[in-house]
């Protein structure tokens, strides 16, 4: 059967797939990354994955892959095919895209994790059938990517979506990338979960539990929360006001709070807007399949501009 790979590399853990011609997941697997062992044995542990993967598929499927597609954090320089840092990996400079597609020996493709789901989420997720969507991942940080028209965009230099770092608190935290008082300070998983910590006295405490305590009306919980929630709301009216979206969907850990973060965050944005046209904000549809999904979707799209050989 006609397929190819994805693979959605994370800090921690790989997860990967052979995706069908329909974006059906035929296989999935999932492995540690093996970021202790250095930068060069995650790219080793990549490559052997993806290679694996492909006898995977040409024993069980018939056939050999006809792509992959490979989803990395960081910054990503999407059309040379080189993952330039990142941080919680520690590799500059890698060109993953030749050295996946010489493993392989078949095409590949090279995305950024962010702008990867995004792309699933719009096309196959909650975004399906808007021609402009702002898909948001609260994670540990916070990231974006913007879907126009079936792509999405990866800008000039491949920072394009970085709404984590729109200053909403000026003057406020430290941020590691250099400015202070950026949105992911304040309303990240990462954050959520220090302030909740700190607040409630428990270092082991994370946004999940206060999610739970704000539905239990804890007072030090429903403050906390409401922070965190002002400012996702304002950097998402900045977001808006400069891309206006049709779709705004949240994905990510915090999303996954349900009505406790939807509910209150509505309310705040379209407290917030004045002319602009308020967006449907709507929760991730796929999860943690949406990077398998998107890379997935990245090799897909390489079969689709590729010229095919013609045999004299």
């Amino acid at each position: 059967m006609r397929h190819v790979i994805a693979l959605d590399v994370g800090g921690t853990g790989m997860k990967a797939a052979l995706v069908g011609p329909d974006g059906e997941l035929l296989h999935q697997d999932r492995r540690a990354t093996g970021r202790g062992r250095g930068p060069d044995a995650v790219v080793t542990a990549i490559l052997d994955f993806a290679a694996e993967l492909r006898e995977y598929g040409e024993q069980q499927l018939g056939e050999p892959a006809s792509a992959a597609g490979l989803a990395v954090p960081g910054i990503v320089d999407e059309p040379a095919g080189i993952a330039v840092y990142a941080a919680n990996l520690g590799w500059r400079d890698v060109p993953l895209r030749a050295l996946l597609a010489d493993r392989l020996g078949i095409p590949a493709a090279l995305g950024h994790d962010v702008r990867t789901g995004a792309l699933a989420e719009g096309r196959l997720g909650a975004g399906r059938g808007a021609d402009r969507f702002f898909f948001v991942a609260l994670g540990t940080g916070i990231a974006g990517g913007f879907g126009l028209d079936g792509r999405v965009e990866s800008g000039a230099h491949g920072f394009a979506g970085e709404i984590g770092h729109i200053v909403v608190r000026p003057q406020g935290a430290p941020c590691p990338c250099g400015q202070r008082g950026c949105l992911e300070r304040y309303a990240s998983a990462a954050a959520v979960s220090e302030a909740w910590a700190k607040a409630g006295g428990d270092p082991d405490a994370d946004a999940a539990d206060c999610a739970k305590a704000v539905t239990s009306g804890d007072p030090n919980a429903v403050r906390v929360w409401g922070e965190a929630v002002a400012a996702l709301a304002d950097g998402l009216v900045t977001a808006l006001t400069l891309l206006d979206p049709r779709v705004l969907i949240i994905g990510g850990g915090l999303a996954e709070a349900g009505d406790v973060l939807f509910d209150p965050l509505k309310e705040a944005v379209q407290s917030r807007v004045t002319f602009q046209k308020l967006p449907a904000i709507v929760p991730a549809a796929l999860g943690d399949t949406a990077g398998c999904l998107g890379a997935g979707l990245l090799a897909q799209d390489l079969l689709a501009t590729t010229t095919p050989e013609v045999t004299p």
